[in-house]
């Protein structure tokens, strides 16, 4: 059971990273293309370091690694931060659709 509860995390966080690195690839500004990965990619590393801590050979380890996942969101947080800001003090604006389609 644990072992396919950990595929299916696996297979799930495979997901979002897939949608994240899409997201990266389609969405037209700076702004929406880092919500994409920002969002995605942490819950896709959510799931992996799930699956992963659930095949662990002891309670040790399994904590070590979910330990990861909020040492990455906090990372992550403030990465976004300072990309977002760079590109504002830049003056490079949200992308707008245009009038009439």
């Amino acid at each position: 059971m644990i072992d396919w509860l950990s595929r299916l995390l696996m297979v799930a966080g495979a997901f979002f990273f897939f949608a994240g690195t899409v997201g990266l690839l389609r969405f037209p500004d700076v702004y929406s293309r880092l919500h994409a990965l920002a969002k995605a990619d942490n819950l896709g590393l959510g799931c992996v370091l799930l699956a992963l801590a659930l095949q662990a050979d002891s309670v040790a380890v399994a904590l070590k690694l979910l330990l990861i996942w909020p040492l990455v969101l906090a990372a992550s947080a403030g990465v976004g931060f300072a990309i977002a800001r760079r590109a504002h003090t830049l003056g490079i604006p949200p992308w707008r659709r245009e009038q009439g389609r």
